[in-house]
């Protein structure tokens, strides 16, 4: 199973942007071409599906944030403008269109938040009768059940969260709990805090964690367990190709975990709170990509940050590692990142650029 295809509509600098996925997809391109956005657009999907698309809209913005900037502010009162944002899962597809509430923002203190407007799940390449899992307009919706009949929901739907999040009954509707389980288990990681206030560098009580915190806060904790549940060779390669001689010193009194790292030439291990950016982000990548619990989807963005040239290349082999486990999705602006990886897997770079505002794929592609 595995994620084909993602279409975007209206979102910020995607004005319709459709690209096609592989095992792993490098998403490159200089600054501000966009690359951020498809890292948003994926990872708003995944919030919709846990019940957090209007909490995660709002930390972006809001919606007005949110819609594509070159929109004529104007032509939203005459034509509804609608953001939409698709996949494809192998034979399944799903699309979800927001938009603006129907409401005076003089009245409403609530008029700018994001409303589901339509939301679609089909088999096949086009949404069909036969092919239709789940039609919603509004606060209504019908979805087909178990027995192979579309059915209207039971009771009235939140127009600020998908119908997949909330969705009961998984035994009725089998297909569509399997899509959202599938898509609100995507793992994303967006530039792990490696400053001196990181959470990383310092001592946390801990619990076996076989995910990695999306803030690094229980590193210690994560890259210990990889050790403990069998992965640590693979672990130990990851720092010897970037750091060589050098070896994980991590304390665990008591519940209590530690970071350290060994290097050549110091007498004793350096603590989390001495370690450089660049090391600590390196450690938080390993972490991730080690994971001894892979996600289906794995999606970082810019993951080069913070990192000498010197460790692109240990980065490179963490990520065909992390294939083995899980379909990746990598957005960076390093164009030596992107030819290491397409060396390494055949899977050459979708290139980004922006002209007018807009986000669209090299001419080359």
């Amino acid at each position: 199973m595995a994620l084909r295809r993602l279409w975007v509509e209206r979102y910020r600098s995607l004005a319709a942007l459709r690209v096609t996925l592989d095992r792993l997809t490098v998403i490159q391109g200089e600054n501000a071409t966009g690359k951020t956005n498809v890292y948003r657009a994926l990872h708003l999907l995944s919030c919709g599906a846990s019940g957090r698309l209007a909490t995660t809209l709002l930390a972006e913005g809001g919606m007005p944030s949110a819609l594509t900037a070159t929109d004529d502010p104007t032509a939203r009162r005459r034509v509804p403008v609608r953001m939409r944002l698709g996949v494809q899962l192998d034979e399944l597809c799903y699309e979800v269109a927001l938009g603006l509430p129907a409401v005076d923002a003089t009245v409403s203190p609530f008029a700018l938040d994001a409303e589901v407007k339509e939301e679609r799940a089909w088999l096949g390449p086009r949404p069909t009768r036969h092919g239709e899992l789940l039609d919603r307009a509004g606060d209504t919706a019908t979805a087909r059940d178990v027995d192979g009949g579309l059915v209207r929901f039971d009771r009235v739907l939140d127009r600020h969260e998908t119908a997949l999040a909330q969705l009961g009954e998984p035994g009725r509707f089998p297909e569509l709990f399997d899509l959202r389980e599938r898509i609100r288990t995507w793992r994303f990681y967006h530039q792990i805090p490696s400053g001196p206030d990181a959470p990383a560098r310092q001592a946390r009580p801990g619990v076996r964690t076989p995910v990695l915190a999306n803030d690094g806060s229980d590193l210690a904790a994560a890259l210990l367990t990889i050790v403990d549940m069998g992965t640590g060779p693979a672990l130990q390669d990851a720092i010897e190709r970037a750091f060589p001689g050098s070896a994980l010193a991590i304390d665990a009194e008591r519940g209590t975990f530690r970071l350290g790292l060994s290097m050549p030439g110091i007498r004793r291990p350096l603590a989390g709170a001495e370690l450089s950016d660049g090391t600590l982000r390196y450690l938080s990548l390993v972490a991730a990509l080690l994971s001894p619990r892979p996600p289906e989807l794995l999606v970082l963005n810019e993951p080069e940050t913070s990192l000498h040239e010197s460790l692109i290349a240990p980065l490179a082999e963490l990520i065909v590692e992390a294939l083995r486990g899980s379909q990746v999705v990598i957005t960076t602006h390093s164009a030596t990142l992107a030819h290491l990886l397409a060396e390494r897997t055949g899977h050459e770079p979708i290139r980004l650029v922006r002209t007018d505002g807009v986000t669209g794929v090299a001419d080359d592609e």
